[in-house]
């Protein structure tokens, strides 16, 4: 599924997944990083509907 342009275009890009990956980390709710097949910068979702969730082990 595409994302739409208007939804790219409210998002912040980040240039490398690393730098997503550590806002991600720094946010209050869960968020994964994805490539974007508009800009090709990296946005932040927080759906997981149909993707696998890596589990936190202890």
């Amino acid at each position: 599924m595409r994302t739409r342009l208007s939804i790219c275009d409210r998002k912040r890009r980040f240039l490398s997944q690393e730098e997503a990956q550590a806002a991600a980390t720094r946010a209050d709710i869960v968020l994964r990083p994805y490539r974007c097949d508009r800009c090709r910068h990296y946005h932040l979702t927080s759906r997981t509907k149909g993707k696998r969730v890596a589990r936190v082990t202890e």
